[in-house]
């Protein structure tokens, strides 16, 4: 079990103690940190509270991560394209449609069955249903991600991450002719109270900020390529709408009529970050997948 220690100072005066624990261990995903809460793994001056606990001025956190499970999730021959590996990492180019972890309704085919099948040293920090995966892209985004083969691995990537020092750069088609060449969205996403399955910008959210450029244009469309600073949940795609310029084919935050493609026309393409063994540098790059080419082709005729 690993134990963590955390201060609050005063820029973090009433804040949740969820999202906070969120903003510090980039790792754990807030939904599994107000597992670990209700699970009496979190205390405060060494008493026990609820997720909804506002801290205050140099209350002393703790929180303790136990140990994975056993992972029932079963592993599965599946083809990955893998664009590198080591005895620390792997970056993978996940396929438009393939989800990237188990979860309900989708306990099979997961990019994490996959792994499972491919190599068994995978980190545990972030529990049993999710071995390795340091961050995500949709199940219809295609491109580029990396994965954890330790702990150590893990926190170094999710620390990079925080520090917004991982490059992310993505292709995207979107609706309507982008009046500027470049431009960035720095506005807060969270929850959608009025859906909870969407995102959305709100004063309530968190940080989220977007560089974007127009590489073409067309009569209806443009396409562009957006660079992330942080990795909010469907950041893209909401900041996106937000600047009336949806993403094609997003079923959830775009228009019914779009072009003709299975989910949204949104690709990793770009990946840089910093090997958390050696030091070194690493940059990948993969090209458009087929379908945003043929798009492009039948807009540019």
């Amino acid at each position: 079990m690993e134990t963590f220690h955390f201060t609050v100072d005063e820029q973090q005066i009433n804040q949740r103690i969820d999202k906070l624990l969120a903003d510090w261990l980039q790792s754990l995903s807030r939904a599994r940190i107000k597992d670990l809460i209700k699970e009496n793994r979190v205390t405060v001056n060494d008493k026990l509270v609820k997720a909804s606990y506002k801290c205050q001025l140099h209350d002393e956190i703790e929180i303790q991560i136990p140990e994975p499970e056993p992972i029932d999730i079963k592993p599965e021959q599946i083809h990955l394209d893998i664009l590198y590996e080591d005895t620390d990492i792997i970056v993978v180019n996940k396929p438009r449609g393939m989800v990237v972890h188990p979860a309900p309704g989708h306990d099979s085919g997961t990019l994490v069955n996959g792994l499972l099948a491919h190599c068994q040293d995978l980190s545990g920090i972030n529990g049993a249903i999710r071995p390795g995966i340091v961050h995500r892209i949709d199940k219809d985004t295609s491109g580029l991600i990396m994965v954890a083969k330790h702990d150590q691995a893990h926190e170094s990537l999710a620390q990079q991450l925080k520090n917004k020092t991982v490059v992310r750069k993505y292709n995207a088609i979107v609706h309507g002719q982008v009046e500027h060449s470049r431009g960035t969205v720095n506005a807060p996403i969270g929850r959608d109270e009025r859906d909870r399955k969407k995102m959305t910008v709100t004063e309530k959210g968190r940080e989220a900020m977007t560089h974007f450029k127009v590489i073409e244009r067309f009569s209806k469309y443009s396409f562009i390529e957006c660079q992330l600073v942080t990795g909010r949940t469907h950041q893209i795609r909401v900041h996106m709408k937000y600047i009336g310029h949806p993403v094609a084919g997003d079923p959830k935050y775009g228009p019914k009529k779009t072009l003709p493609i299975e989910g949204q026309a949104l690709h990793a393409k770009t990946l840089s970050f910093v090997h958390p063994t050696t030091g070194e540098q690493l940059m990948f790059s993969v090209p458009l997948p087929n379908d945003i080419v043929s798009l492009l082709e039948d807009l540019r005729t």
